[in-house]
């Protein structure tokens, strides 16, 4: 089944970013967007992921075409559908690492599963105050928050920005495994090459044009 599916993105700022992008991912399907700093993969995630308007082109969300859904329509597919996760990890200050996953839990109608938290290797450090916790452990409980969610399409721009090789390659295999297990998919912004080439599929953002290199 088919997740996503863009075409013909184009989006300028102060100059021209990209010109007529498309792509496609399905379900267990994982993809990686590559490129320079300035080349505009973050700009093409924040548009797949309906964060941001392309200035051309259409973007649809299981079968649907994001511009004509309802508003309410679109909230309600953000907030159970697709999972984001970003190299800020945005967690919630005030609260313990475990109240985070339990505010993203209830707002799915989903429970935290301390098998997750295991693999995350976060278990023993998990109601500790969000700000007592190192950058690689707010990473990691960001990244659980998403999986919690169990959205359909994961999101990830540089998401193992702040974790050891081990570590980030462990997330990965998680990632991979949950795509598998849940029919979901994933979209991964990265600048490590390595990371990128454990997906199924990569791409290059580089001129203006999205080029398919595995």
């Amino acid at each position: 089944m088919n997740l996503l599916s863009a075409k013909n993105l184009s989006q300028t700022f102060e100059y021209e970013l990209f010109h007529d992008v498309s792509l496609e991912l399905d379900e267990k399907e994982t993809i990686a967007i590559i490129g320079v700093s300035g080349s505009g993969k973050s700009t093409l995630l924040h548009i797949l992921s309906t964060l941001l308007k392309a200035d051309k082109g259409s973007v649809s969300l299981f079968g649907e075409d994001v511009s004509k859904l309802k508003k309410n329509k679109l909230v309600q597919i953000k907030r159970d559908m697709l999972g984001l996760v970003f190299q800020s990890h945005y967690l919630f200050k005030g609260f313990s690492g475990y109240e985070n996953l339990e505010v993203a839990a209830m707002l799915s109608h989903q429970t935290v599963e301390e098998s997750l938290l295991k693999k995350l290797g976060i278990d023993e450090c998990i109601h500790q105050k969000v700000t007592e916790l190192s950058g690689g452990q707010q990473q990691r409980i960001s990244i659980a928050r998403v999986l919690t969610k169990k959205p359909r399409i994961i999101f990830a721009d540089e998401p193992t920005g702040n974790l050891d090789k081990k570590t980030a390659s462990q997330v990965m295999e998680l990632f991979f495994e949950y795509c598998q297990n849940n029919n979901a998919g994933m979209i991964l912004v990265t600048h490590d090459e390595v990371l990128a080439h454990m997906c199924k599929k990569v791409y290059r953002l580089e001129s203006k044009a999205l080029l398919r290199i595995q």
